[in-house]
C-alpha cells in the first residue's frame, strides 16, 4: 500500500463540482425568493 502524502492528491475535479453545487443553489435559492415575491405582490 502506498504512503499518504498530505497535500499531494488532485482535487480540481471535486473542487469544480462543489463550485457547480454551490452556483446551482444559490441560483435555486434566488428563483424561490423571486417566486415568493411574486405572489405576494399578486395576492395569491
Amino acid at each position: 500500500m502506498a504512503e499518504h502524502k498530505h497535500g499531494e492528491m488532485d482535487t480540481s475535479v471535486q473542487e469544480a463540482t462543489f463550485d457547480g453545487f454551490v452556483k446551482f443553489t444559490i441560483r435555486t435559492v434566488i428563483a424561490i425568493l423571486v417566486a415568493v415575491i411574486v405572489l405576494a405582490l399578486l395576492g395569491a
